[in-house]
């Protein structure tokens, strides 16, 4: 696979990895636990907010990965 078609896919896979990540942390923030506490809140969506980066970093150097064929220079 070269370069170019891996960056669209993991484009398509980081922009999946978003909207999923931000629907699920959506969903956790209404539990009653978080809800109720405004510091937990705090703690919440900033661990939730850079937690992504978690699983987008694989994807990205995935798509960084240069080609099998091209020369190394």
């Amino acid at each position: 696979m070269t370069i170019r078609t891996r960056k669209f896919f993991g484009a398509i896979a980081l922009l999946v990895l978003a909207f999923v990540w931000s629907m699920m942390g959506m969903v956790m923030a209404q539990f009653p636990v978080i809800a109720n506490s405004g510091t937990l809140q705090w703690i919440y969506y900033i661990v939730v907010g850079m937690g992504w980066v978690l699983p987008a970093m694989p994807i990205v150097s995935w798509m960084l990965r240069p080609d099998a064929n091209e020369p190394k220079a």
